[in-house]
This record gives C-alpha cells, sequence and structure tokens, in this order.
C-alpha cells in the first residue's frame, strides 16, 4: 500500500479547510502560521500550496503570495458544466461496465444521505451528498475522471459554505434525485439515467444561482 507523503497530507488538510471554509475565500495562506498550526516545515507547506495552485484552489498574486480562490456566479456556472461532463462520463462506463458495484456503493451512499436528513443535520446532509458523487466517479473505475471530479466537488462545496445562511435546498427533493439515478443504473438504462444527472445538475446550479442573488 503507497503511503501519502507529507505534502500530499498536508494538501488534504489545506484541501479541507478551504471546502468547509475554515480557509475562507479570498483569504491569505501565511506560510508560518499554516506552519506552525498544521505541525510541518515550510517545504512541504510550500509544495501542498503548489499543488493546490495547479488544482485553482489558490490563486498566486505576484509580490503579494497565495489567496484562495473566490467563487462568482460565472465560476459556479463554469463548476456544474464541467462536473456534467465528468460524471456523464462517469454513468456511462458505470452503466457498460460496472452497474451492479455501483448499484451497491450508490445504494449504500444514498442511505447516509436518508439518515442525516432523518436527523435534520444539514452540514452532514452536504456530506453525505459529497460522498455520493464521489462514489458515483470512483464506480467508474476512471482515475482520470476522479481526479478531475475532486477539485469540483470541494468548489462545490465551497460555494454551500460560503452561502450556508442563504442556500435552502428540498431535503426530500434532494433524496428523490439521487435514488432516481441509482435506480436508472440499476434499470441499465443509459439515457434515462443521462436525462436524470443533467436534470440534477440543472436543478443544484439554479438552487445555488438563486442563493447567491439574495
Amino acid at each position: 500500500m503507497q503511503r501519502k507523503s507529507t505534502a500530499a497530507i498536508v494538501a488534504d488538510q489545506l484541501r479541507s479547510a478551504i471546502m468547509y471554509g475554515s480557509l475562507a475565500p479570498g483569504s491569505q495562506m501565511g506560510e508560518a502560521e499554516l506552519a506552525a498550526r498544521l505541525g510541518v516545515s515550510r517545504g512541504p507547506l510550500r509544495e501542498a500550496m503548489q499543488r493546490l495552485v495547479a488544482e485553482g484552489l489558490l490563486r498566486s498574486e505576484p509580490h503579494r503570495g497565495l489567496f484562495v480562490t473566490t467563487l462568482d456566479a460565472d465560476d459556479v456556472r463554469d463548476i456544474y458544466l464541467a462536473r456534467l461532463a465528468v460524471e456523464r462520463a462517469a454513468c456511462e462506463q458505470i452503466v457498460r461496465h460496472h452497474r451492479l458495484e455501483a448499484v451497491a456503493e450508490l445504494t449504500a451512499a444514498q442511505g447516509r444521505m436518508v439518515a442525516a436528513v432523518s436527523k435534520g443535520d444539514s452540514i452532514e446532509l452536504a456530506d453525505a451528498d459529497q460522498e455520493f458523487h464521489e462514489t458515483l466517479v470512483r464506480a467508474s473505475g476512471s482515475p482520470r475522471l476522479q481526479r478531475m471530479a475532486q477539485t469540483l466537488l470541494v468548489e462545490k462545496r465551497m460555494c454551500l459554505t460560503a452561502l450556508q445562511d442563504k442556500y435552502h435546498a428540498d431535503a426530500q427533493a434532494l433524496l428523490d434525485e439521487h435514488r432516481g439515478i441509482v435506480d436508472a443504473i440499476e434499470a441499465g438504462d443509459e439515457a434515462l439515467l443521462l436525462t436524470r444527472l443533467e436534470a440534477h445538475m440543472n436543478d443544484a446550479l439554479e438552487r445555488l444561482n438563486g442563493s447567491m442573488a439574495l
């Protein structure tokens, strides 16, 4: 089993902090403070931050340093355009090659969404939703689709975190949309699956953009 490097572990920690808002959009990345907080030397920290620059989660400003990326409405639309492309490709591979495994894994992931709704925990629901889509792409068997999806899902969660006081999804509709995706995979109906996936993405984009306009 391959062990992660220190830089990879630090990159995961920074990615999570950006996703959950501990490192807010627009905030500057102070090397000394972050190195002390994470208990690492500056070398692995710099390498980790450069990974996030390459992913688009950090931006470099000449003579000023690194800052957490800020997302606007155009960015959100582009995120969902890219997500739809990646997840469509994943769905095609699933239906053609990995249907049975995907149904089992996605049913479990959707069950965690149901549990979160029953507890009324919006953060846990967002986590479970994220896990569902990570599982969907992973079930395709494509490491490259997984790499592309990772950053897109972090950016999506950044938007939800920033809008947590304004964004309110219909929990039952969310459950139904995800269950519909699983049912289409189970039926082996590729056309229905892609239609439901696109509708789900469009609904999510509309809700996010509506929240950003408030």
